[in-house]
């Protein structure tokens, strides 16, 4: 199966509130294709709702590095340093969430 058809029958288990078997299978696309960001992205949130705290932050790290420049994955992570409760981490990770939403670059292309 390809990634775009297992991350499309991910999703539909994440719109039906079926978050570990979204999960599941994002994992599985992460390790068909480690480099698919929204993947990456929507793990960390499925994992991020479901408590799985530390898993999420490595999946959000993931995204982050990826695309540097993807306000919604900054946002994602400090939501995470928040759960977790690393303010520092929180608020970098907005830091930089703010300044992709007034026009600026984490990453010059």
């Amino acid at each position: 199966m390809k990634v775009q058809e297992l991350y499309d029958d991910a999703s539909g288990h994440l719109a039906l509130g079926e978050l570990d078997a979204a999960a599941a299978l994002y994992k599985k696309c992460v390790e068909l294709d480690p480099t698919h960001f929204d993947s990456w992205h929507a793990l960390s949130m499925a994992l991020l709702k479901t408590d799985h705290l530390k898993e999420a932050l490595g999946a959000s790290l993931q995204a982050t590095s990826l695309q540097p420049n993807d306000l919604l994955a900054w946002t994602a992570l400090s939501q995470i340093y928040v759960r977790l409760g690393d303010i520092p981490g929180a608020e970098a990770a907005k830091q930089n969430a703010t300044i992709l939403s007034i026009g600026g670059k984490i990453v010059r292309d």
